[in-house]
């Protein structure tokens, strides 16, 4: 029933800091890549041993938000660019695929601090420093519409697969996990409008990520119920935090990680959204190797195709 799932890897930042990588705030993952490169290229093989299917380049920090304006005028497009090697150089190793991570530019979770007037710039040096290493581009944890927006602006008529991942409002888990409310992105544009918007935007799949568990499935079933998506491949990489506010920026803090989420009870929320139609399935934040394996080890029968 799952043939063809594809698997991706899990939370970056909370592997580097698990094996010991240099990581603290607000550098967040970015550091490991500054200071101990070796230390991402090993995250990057538990994942790959894991059975990873897609290897996230360590790019998601490399952004004035996190590095700061300078270090990112002068480092940002170096820094890409070993991002893209490293997850390139371990992806090569194992037979599987790059994909380049493309984040919310200006903090997560928080589209009212975007900045129409400086994205593209951003964008461009990851784009710029990815592009060599990369197979598919990952606009992910997209808290906004416009954010997507921008990332298809800025690639332009790159051919690659673009996959656009969404982050979802979780501050009431249980009343989207119940029905009694719509799924949303975190601001508060629907479901239904990323479907189309991804269709649009010629995106290969839609994705929703850096949320709770408990309010995927609902996303993955408003999403299939969009016609405009019948062409896409709808997947999930559910983060492992407990709910956060409304004003909350990932990656703000050291936030704590459930102890309800082993690699066991992951592997059944994720059946439940393969149930409901997703054939790309992962983890974000706090998700590491082991329950990738457990996902690999269920969810994946023969090799799919990504591109």
């Amino acid at each position: 029933m799952t043939e063809g799932t594809i698997i991706l890897d899990g939370g970056m930042g909370r592997e580097l800091q698990r094996i010991g990588a240099p990581f603290r705030q607000p550098e967040w993952s970015a550091l490991a890549l500054i200071e101990s490169p070796d230390h991402v290229r090993l995250a990057h093989e538990s994942f790959a041993r894991a059975g990873a299917d897609v290897l996230t380049t360590n790019s998601y920090a490399v952004v004035p938000f996190h590095i700061g304006r300078d270090r990112f005028d002068e480092q940002g497009l170096p820094l890409a660019d070993r991002a893209g090697r490293l997850a390139r150089s371990v992806a090569d190793a194992h037979g599987i695929k790059a994909a380049g991570s493309l984040p919310p530019v200006f903090g997560s979770y928080r589209p009212d601090l975007f900045l129409p007037e400086q994205v593209d710039a951003i964008l461009r040096v990851l784009v710029d420093g990815l592009a060599p290493h990369v197979d598919v581009w990952l606009a992910e944890t997209q808290s906004a519409l416009d954010e997507a927006r921008a990332v298809r602006r800025v690639l332009g008529d790159d051919a690659r697969p673009l996959w656009l991942s969404f982050t979802l409002d979780d501050t009431d888990a249980g009343a989207v996990a119940a029905g009694r409310t719509a799924p949303t992105l975190r601001s508060g544009e629907t479901v239904a409008d990323a479907a189309r918007t991804a269709a649009g935007l010629g995106a290969q799949a839609l994705l929703f990520n850096c949320s709770q568990p408990e309010v995927m499935r609902a996303a993955v079933e408003a999403a299939r119920a969009q016609p405009e998506a019948a062409g896409l491949r709808i997947g999930v990489y559910a983060n492992a935090f407990p709910p956060q506010p409304k004003t909350a920026e990932a990656n703000d803090g050291l936030d704590p990680i459930r102890d309800d989420l082993d690699p066991a009870s992951y592997l059944r929320w994720a059946e439940s959204w393969v149930e409901a139609g997703a054939s790309v399935v992962g983890g974000c934040c706090g998700i590491g190797p082991d329950h990738i394996a457990a996902l690999a080890g269920r969810l994946k029968e023969g090799k799919p195709r990504i591109g």
